[in-house]
């Protein structure tokens, strides 16, 4: 009987590690800092949280119509379903007072998401240049401008970024290529590659400044993006993804160009932008972006394309 106890409690276990392991970390924190919130709608209400039921949650989402965008509201939603179903709990979130007051929020909200700025070309070559002129060691400089332009040149996301080891890395005649072993949307971890050519203006090519910052740092396994410690001093320690925002918005400070919508997502979104403007079709921007639906994608070619073929452009005053 205590070897089939401890069997069970050995099954319990790993059954809960595997559903922690089936979303990603930040993820996971998204849905506990959103439940939290729920939690404290309740309480302060006098109702039941977990397990909850639909009339509930449709309070609590139009107390949050008030102040939240629509993309919030729905993955408070998500958050608590998922809580409920962690829990072993039923909750129906398509039950009619959920769906039809989700309509209604959306009607007097409308539904348009307004993302951060994307950074273009000439950000680009802003940010870099302002990071060649500050007065620092130049292996700062080096990873500083690595990640900028290699979280651009790749359309990485952020996570994706930091995640990257040497041993993820393959330089070849055309370039380089960069095996990324699992992302967003990638849970499972199939990986995919992605190849970077050489840019002709070298002071702004992916594959030259990482080179350059491979040598100097004298890293040959492990993280390639590293935390310094006071001074210059390069540590063991992986960067953390906010440090990729924290970069931008440092350097894009610098450069006089307002920050302030602007986000580690620039990076990606820039790339697409920029990309799609250039006539890269959807294909191949999801090929290197590793986007899986074209609804986004779509979103940057129509942006890319919002004066090109602009019909104001064929009339002469």
């Amino acid at each position: 009987m205590s070897e089939l106890t401890t069997d069970l409690k050995s099954l319990h276990e790993e059954t809960l590690n595997n559903l922690k392991s089936s979303k990603a970390n930040n993820t996971l924190r998204a849905y506990k800092s959103d439940f939290k919130d729920f939690g404290a709608f309740c309480a302060k209400h006098g109702l039941n949280s977990l397990p909850s039921e639909p009339k509930i949650v449709s309070l609590y989402l139009t107390h949050l119509s008030k102040n939240s965008k629509i993309s919030t509201i729905r993955r408070r939603l998500v958050s608590i379903s998922m809580a409920h179903k962690l829990k072993g709990h039923y909750l129906d979130t398509k039950h009619p007072i959920i769906v039809e007051n989700l309509m209604g929020i959306r009607r007097v909200k409308g539904s348009i998401q307004k993302g951060k700025k994307p950074i273009l070309i000439n950000h680009l070559k802003s940010i870099i240049n302002v990071i060649d002129d500050q007065k620092i060691e130049d292996i700062k400089k080096f990873r500083d401008k690595s990640i900028i332009l290699i979280g651009f040149g790749g359309g990485f996301r952020r996570t994706e970024l930091i995640s990257i080891n040497y041993e993820d890395l393959e330089f070849v005649p055309e370039g380089l290529k960069i095996t990324i072993r699992k992302s967003k949307t990638d849970q499972y971890g199939e990986g995919m590659i992605k190849g970077l050519p050489y840019f002709t203006n070298k002071k702004y090519c992916p594959v030259i400044n990482l080179k350059r910052w491979l040598e100097i740092s004298e890293i040959k396994s492990g993280s390639i993006f590293r935390r310094f410690s006071k001074g210059s001093s390069l540590t063991d320690n992986r960067l953390t993804d906010q440090s990729v925002v924290l970069l931008i918005k440092e350097y894009l400070n610098l450069a006089g160009i307002e920050n302030k919508n602007f986000a580690g997502h620039s990076l990606r979104s820039g790339f697409a932008t920029v990309a799609a403007d250039a006539g890269a079709d959807e294909r191949s921007i999801m090929s290197m972006t590793g986007h899986k639906t074209t609804q986004m994608v779509r979103r940057y070619i129509k942006e890319a394309n919002l004066f090109k073929n602009n019909a104001l452009n064929n009339i002469k005053l």
